[in-house]
């Protein structure tokens, strides 16, 4: 992973290697408030995220690439779906940039602080295959 300095939806700061640097698998989810196809596909993991936690103990992040005109939808939006995910934000699209990220949603799996799968777009099931990436860097 990249070494890149993240903001919090709180203000806080956080380099994305600290907080991808786990005992377990983690999942970086790039997403914008505006992008309906990320929307759908974090609606989808959270339906089965606890299960997903309690199987694998995989943590999701998930990046909001809102720039400064949108960064502030951020917030309302994730308390309205009650997402239980790590909320980071990249307003000035570094990680993106980083990343060579052309679009999003982008999902990366994250082991030992090594990205293990990278999956652009999202389409309805795609969480599953996602799922079997988790399990697979789990054991």
């Amino acid at each position: 992973m990249p070494s890149v300095n993240m903001t919090t939806t709180n203000g806080g700061k956080i380099n994305i290697q600290d907080a991808v640097n786990k005992d377990h698998v983690v999942i970086v989810s790039l997403w914008a408030t505006w992008c309906v196809p990320c929307l759908k596909e974090l609606d989808a993991i959270n339906d089965v995220y606890s299960e997903w936690q309690e199987e694998t103990n995989v943590e999701l992040i998930a990046v909001s690439v809102d720039d400064g005109r949108t960064v502030k939808r951020v917030k309302p939006l994730i308390n309205g779906k009650g997402w239980d995910y790590t909320i980071l934000l990249d307003t000035n699209n570094d990680l993106k940039r980083a990343l060579g990220a052309s679009t999003v949603p982008l999902t990366l799996v994250i082991k030992d602080n090594k990205i293990v799968y990278r999956h652009s777009g999202y389409s309805p099931g795609a969480e599953d295959e996602l799922y079997e990436k988790v399990k697979e860097y789990s054991k």
